[in-house]
């Protein structure tokens, strides 16, 4: 038998069969997944896949969305430009295509966000077109039981792969979706990076790297890098029951999201916020305004995938009889009770919910 068809035999009895966005042919609910299965473990996408579809049942739905309705129920997947490429790739559907959602790889992969490898899926499941995947996954799979050398993420290797995938379609349509499942099912589950269980694989047979014992070797390692350290101060400026946000510039991390202001260490934490809220026009010393005490907070660390970042949170307080400032450009005054409804960054809604649950002020909307 071929690699397809030990695959596809294993995957109907063995694969996963029961995943919220399988046994459908609908491209949107196939897309939707794609996108948000990209660096993102399929037990965390589940909920959000299931409350987005409530949300947006249909590509005309999330087309006509407001962007931060969108990022709202995206914070926490991390990787904030998939949201943002989502919402545009739905009003290119709707625009270029009348809203119905395509289902050829050709034509899907000139829409805003989705690459080769994720046009390929959508269409083998949508339309059971013959074309090959290659994620992370199934990068693995064949680095694997080719015995294919050097790091999966160099061009070159990457375009040998491809290469050898593109041999490997099962010759009929139709067993495309269990195909293709499979490669995701068998690179999850059993061709795992560590541990494999190739005594069970259905692939163990013609699997070169199991029959050289180098299992443990294949794929070769990306080479480690030391990850660099940035540091950043955030203002949580409140005025009564609302705080200052800031919207992050649509370029760079938590893209389109509502964040806290930030400030260098030039300036104390209240120069900073007198800066921000009086405008240089009407600017008196930050003494003179009706900001009350700055207080520090506990500082954190935030994970992103190529560096690590502190951040030193710093709480300040405008003097609720005081009329309150206009928010600057790009800001704006959210109420405490309502910031679910926000898109906001992971650490920023931790540290918020921290800092105001201690105060009986939960970021539940209710």
């Amino acid at each position: 038998m071929s690699l397809a068809e030990d695959l596809i035999a294993w995957q109907r009895v063995h694969g996963r069969h029961t995943l919220p966005w399988q046994n459908t042919r609908d491209p949107y609910r196939i897309w939707l997944s794609e996108i948000m299965l990209q660096q993102t473990q399929v037990s965390t996408v589940i909920g959000y896949y299931e409350r987005f579809l409530a949300r947006f049942p249909d590509v005309a739905a999330l087309a006509a969305a407001p962007q931060d309705d969108v990022l709202a129920l995206w914070a926490g997947l991390g990787y904030y430009a998939r949201a943002r490429n989502l919402h545009k790739c739905a009003q290119t559907v709707m625009q270029a295509w009348n809203g119905r959602f395509p289902t050829r790889a050709a034509d899907l992969i000139t829409l805003p966000g989705i690459g080769r490898s994720t046009a390929a899926a959508v269409a083998a499941f949508a339309a059971h077109e013959r074309s090959p995947i290659m994620d992370g996954n199934v990068k693995r799979v064949f680095s694997r039981y080719f015995a294919i050398e050097g790091d999966p993420g160099r061009k070159d290797v990457e375009n040998r792969l491809w290469t050898l995938a593109e041999t490997q379609l099962p010759e009929q349509g139709d067993d495309m979706p269990a195909y293709t499942q499979g490669l995701m099912d068998l690179g999850a589950t059993l061709c795992t990076r560590s541990r494999p269980s190739c005594p069970i694989c259905p692939l163990q047979g013609d699997c070169q790297a199991r029959i050289q014992g180098r299992q443990h070797l294949l794929p070769t390692p990306r080479a480690r890098k030391v990850q660099p350290r940035r540091s950043t101060r955030m203002l949580i400026i409140e005025y009564g029951p609302s705080v200052l946000l800031q919207r992050r510039p649509a370029q760079g991390i938590w893209g389109g999201l509502w964040s806290l202001p930030e400030a260098d260490e030039s300036h104390t934490p209240a120069e900073s916020a007198h800066t921000l809220l009086w405008p240089a026009a009407h600017r008196q010393p930050a003494s003179q305004t009706p900001l009350g005490e700055e207080t520090e907070l506990a500082a954190f660390e935030h994970v992103f995938t190529h560096f690590r970042l502190t951040i030193q949170p710093w709480l300040l307080q405008v003097n609720i009889q005081a009329p309150c400032p206009p928010a600057p450009p790009d800001m704006m005054w959210a109420e405490r009770q309502k910031l679910a409804r926000l898109g906001l960054p992971a650490p920023v809604e931790k540290l918020l919910s921290g800092l105001y649950a201690s105060q009986q002020n939960s970021l539940i909307d209710t």
